[in-house]
This record gives C-alpha cells, sequence and structure tokens, in this order.
C-alpha cells in the first residue's frame, strides 16, 4: 500500500513538472511564415479533419505539402484527428481549413498542452511506472527512485512541454513493447512495437532489435511445436495491426506509394542506419530531437549502471541547447535540468557507484590487464572525464547565453554544442559495446524484469 502511495507522488510530481513546463513559450510562437512544431501539430489536425483521408499525404490547393504537410504514419494522423474532433467541440476556429493557419491563443495553448499531458498519462506514465515496479532485485524504495529519475528527465519533458510534440506516444508504446518482451507478454510486445513504428516511423529502428528477440524465442521453442504457434500469433498481431492502420492507404497502389513517400523522403537527404546511438551519429541527416530515441534505453538502466546512465541524460539534454534556446526554454531547462541531476544523485548515490564493477567494466579491465597490467585507471580516468565534460556543458551554455558570437561565425555556440556533444556520444558509443561484447564473452548475468 505504501508503495502506491509514494509511487502515485512521485507520478504527481512528474505531472507538475511536465505542466509547469508547458507554462513557458513554444516551437515557433509568434513567429511567421512557418512557426514551428506548435503549428505543425495543429495544422495536421486541420488536414485530418477537414480533407478526406485520400488526402492526407498528397499536394494540392488544400493541403499545400510545402506547408508542414503531413510525413508521420498513419496512426499519427489518427491521434491528430481524434484531438481535432475535440478542438472543433470547443473552437471551430482552432481546426478551420486555411485560416486558421498560424492560429495563436492562450486557449488553444492550454487545449494543445491538454493533449501532451493526456497522451502522456494514457502512455508513457503508465509504462515508465510498470517497468520501475517489475524491476528484480532491488528494493521497493529503489524502484520509486528510478520511476522518479525516469519521469524527471528533462530532455523528453523539454521536447513534449515545451518546444512541443507527442513523442511520450510513441517512446510511451515502444517501453510497453519491452515491458512485453522482457514479461513474456508476447503479443503485447509485439503489438506495442507494431503501434509505435505506426505513430513515428524512426522508432522502427528502435523495434527491430525486439522483433529479431521475438523471432528468437520461436525459433528456441522449435517451429513444429509451441515454438510454431507463437510464431503464428506474433505474425497475426503484427499484420492485423498493420492492417488496421494502413487500411485506408491500401485502397490504391498510388496511396499506398505516396505515404511511403512521405514517410521515408529519401530525396530530402535521409538515410537512416539501424542502431538508435550509431544511426544518430552518423546518419547524413539527422534531427537534435533524435536523441530522445537512445534516452529510453538509458532511461531504462538507470539503476544499474546510475552514474554513467545520468552522465548519458545530462548531455542529451545539453545536446538539445540550441533548439531551446531558440523556443525561449533556456529558464526551465536550467531548472529541470538541476532537477534532474539532484534526484539521480538522491535516489543512486551515483558518485559512489564508479568502481569498475559497478560500471559494468570490470571484464574488461581484466581482459586488458592480461596486456597492460598497470591498466588500473579506468574507473577515475572515467571520473575526470565526466568532470571535465559537465564543466565543458557548463560555461559553453554560459558562453551562449551571455556572449554575442563573433560577425563572420554567427552559428559559432551552436557548432560548438554539437561538437562537444558529438565526442561525448561517440565516448558513449564505445562504453555501450564494450559493455555488449565483454558481457556476452564473461555471460554476466544481468538484471532482468520479472
Amino acid at each position: 500500500m505504501e508503495k502506491w502511495y509514494l509511487m502515485t507522488i512521485v507520478v504527481l510530481i512528474g505531472l507538475t513538472v511536465r505542466w509547469t513546463v508547458s507554462l513557458n513559450s513554444y516551437s515557433g510562437a509568434g513567429k511567421p511564415p512557418m512557426f514551428g512544431d506548435y503549428e505543425a501539430q495543429r495544422h495536421w489536425q486541420e488536414i485530418t479533419f477537414n480533407l478526406p483521408v485520400k488526402q492526407w499525404y498528397f499536394n494540392s490547393s488544400d493541403n499545400n505539402l510545402q506547408y508542414w504537410g503531413l510525413d508521420y504514419p498513419p496512426l499519427t494522423a489518427y491521434h491528430s484527428l481524434l484531438c481535432a474532433y475535440v478542438a472543433k467541440f470547443i473552437n471551430p476556429d482552432w481546426i478551420a481549413l486555411h485560416t486558421s493557419r498560424g492560429y495563436e491563443s492562450q486557449a488553444h495553448k492550454l487545449f494543445m498542452r491538454t493533449t501532451v499531458l493526456i497522451a502522456d498519462l494514457l502512455i508513457y506514465i503508465p509504462a515508465v511506472v510498470l517497468y520501475c515496479c517489475c524491476l528484480k532485485d532491488i528494493s521497493t524504495k529503489k524502484k520509486i527512485a528510478n520511476a522518479l529519475c525516469i519521469l524527471l528527465y528533462p530532455g523528453l519533458i523539454l521536447i513534449d512541454y515545451g518546444h512541443f510534440q507527442y513523442n511520450s506516444v510513441s517512446l510511451g508504446f515502444a517501453l510497453w513493447g519491452v515491458l512485453g518482451v522482457s514479461c513474456d507478454w508476447d503479443l503485447l510486445g509485439s503489438l506495442a512495437f507494431c503501434l509505435a513504428i505506426n505513430y513515428k516511423q524512426m522508432e522502427l529502428y528502435h523495434s527491430l532489435p525486439f522483433f529479431c528477440f521475438l523471432l528468437g524465442k520461436c525459433f528456441k521453442k522449435g517451429l513444429k511445436g509451441k515454438g510454431f504457434v507463437l510464431l503464428v500469433k506474433l505474425a497475426c498481431t503484427v499484420v492485423a495491426s498493420f492492417v488496421l492502420c494502413w487500411l485506408p492507404f491500401f485502397t490504391e497502389r498510388e496511396q499506398t506509394l505516396q505515404v511511403l513517400r512521405r514517410l521515408f523522403p529519401v530525396d530530402r537527404g535521409l538515410f537512416e542506419v539501424s542502431c538508435a546511438l550509431s544511426f544518430f551519429l552518423f546518419s547524413f541527416q539527422v534531427h537534435e530531437k533524435s536523441i530522445l530515441l537512445v534516452s529510453l534505453p538509458v532511461c531504462l538502466v538507470l539503476s544499474e549502471i546510475p552514474f554513467m546512465s545520468t552522465w548519458f541524460l545530462l548531455v542529451s539534454t545539453f545536446s538539445l541547447l540550441p533548439l531551446l534556446l531558440k523556443d525561449e526554454l533556456l529558464m526551465p531547462s536550467v531548472v529541470t535540468t538541476m532537477a534532474f541531476f539532484i534526484a539521480c544523485v538522491t535516489s543512486f548515490s551515483i558518485f559512489e557507484k564508479t568502481s569498475e564493477e559497478e560500471l559494468q567494466l570490470k571484464s574488461f579491465s581484466i581482459s586488458v590487464r592480461k596486456y597492460l597490467p598497470c591498466f588500473t585507471f579506468l574507473s577515475r580516468m572515467i571520473q575526470y572525464l565526466f568532470l571535465i565534460s559537465v564543466i565543458t556543458m557548463v560555461l559553453l551554455t554560459l558562453m551562449t547565453v551571455t556572449l554575442d558570437p563573433p560577425q563572420k561565425l554567427p552559428d559559432l555556440f551552436s557548432v560548438l554544442v554539437c561538437f562537444v556533444s558529438c565526442l561525448n556520444f561517440l565516448f558513449f558509443l564505445v562504453y555501450f559495446n564494450i559493455i555488449i561484447m565483454w558481457d556476452s564473452k564473461s555471460g554476466r548475468n544481468q538484471k532482468k524484469i520479472s
């Protein structure tokens, strides 16, 4: 009983922080002619409500694809349509065809912010709570602390409730998929990953490893018995969910092809590799908000590797700085980042979790010491790197907000933020891959969800 009482308080804290951030500015506020992501989401409501399904992804006089054309999968469009029906009930002017472009008012801002909060409450937050409650081998206190830190992760809050998007929906579906796979709820996991993909195409790269894992379970059980039954169930779940989402677009070949062209716009240089962090670092075109795809799995290992996870999540938030400054979100960025950092330090005593074993680098260090006996400084070196990283991020933030860049280099500070973030991400890419490779070699048991 006490656990649920404390978990309720944690959820309320998370909701309070989210709503407080939502009181601030948003992407494109008062900036015609394109405004920003806030207008993009409002415009999708306008389009999906006023035009027939067959016109949603096609360029026309009523649907100029150059003005925030719909380029997310069908489930996003259905979500926009659902929000549009509520908007129509409250104030039809919010989604009136053509005349509502660039619509801004306090009432509409309240409505749009509320749609994000409700989606978060229905999908992402329950998944976080259930995930933390199902963690094995940690105390109830740690489960609650874990939930608090995940719900206070500033990157997702600042993008969804500040900048304005619905990343909590797609990430929430992905997290439900993780729960399904980890808890042997295979059909739930399969359905959740399908919904994540049908909501945001970038979750495709996030979900592929889990589909491979599910297929592996089928082969392990044998394709002449239980494995075959499971394979059929998974296949039916995947096919049925995709068919339901894509049914309106299967009526004509050109419809299907046009939706695919909008989702994977290769003509504008989008070429995406397979792993989240590798994709983020090495794709031809990448959006800074894509780091949220990497941040979700890092949030999930906060209790296992608290020091490195906290560090990564701080860097991921810092990497969003140019975008957040553009949206006038400096103050909420600083406050939420400090709150998250304090929560992690208090909950996990991260500075006491820097030994080779707690960093999950013991197997790696033992292997290296076979050839270099003097290799005993890894833990200390990582602590120094953390200190340098944090000081650099703080100084660069102060410089960005207090100094004017040289006239010949107007984007100097933004480029420096990207450069520093990239160096950090490359370091983490090496670190995570070392853990994966040496973990598979040593066969060390990892914490699993019950």
